[in-house]
């Protein structure tokens, strides 16, 4: 199963999932817990999403980030245009498709050239990747969220 705790629909999608493995009581917990922070989080999504619908981001974080935070840039409406890993397994990709609207460009081992190139052509409006790409997207004027430390 594909768990991930980045977004709140992935949240309740994930709490729900590890509850089914356990009896009633856990899961109407689980419920609970939803519903009590249901509110507060989507205070949040209803504060930046008219700001952000319909925009498009690329996200090259490496690693399993790409697919475990793809839902938290969609509930705040952002469509995801492109993905990759710096290194990944099959399986990786098998599990990413699965999150990814048809057609998503799906990408390995990315050059900076190749990332700019595909931000220029897929008009993004964000990227999120890690420190090597930062400057690329900051010099060519594209706002940049760094996915691996957070300066």
């Amino acid at each position: 199963w594909n768990t991930t705790f980045f977004g709140p629909t992935k949240i309740a999608a994930s709490l729900r999932a590890i509850a089914a493995r356990f009896d009633r009581t856990i899961q109407d917990n689980a419920e609970k817990i939803i519903e009590k922070y249901t509110p507060m989080m989507q205070a949040i999504v209803d504060e930046y999403r008219p700001r952000l619908e319909g925009k498009r981001a690329l996200l090259f974080v490496g690693g399993l980030r790409p697919r475990h935070t793809i839902g938290a840039y969609e509930d705040l409406g952002l469509e995801i245009v492109g993905t990759g890993y710096e290194f990944a397994h099959n399986d990786d990709y098998e599990r990413t498709y699965e999150e990814m609207a048809r057609g998503t460009l799906i990408f390995d081992d990315a050059s900076e050239i190749e990332l700019e190139k595909w931000a220029r052509e897929y008009k993004v409006d964000l990227v999120g990747s890690g420190i090597k790409e930062k400057y690329v997207f900051q010099k060519a004027g594209i706002p940049f969220r760094q996915m691996h430390s957070w300066d």
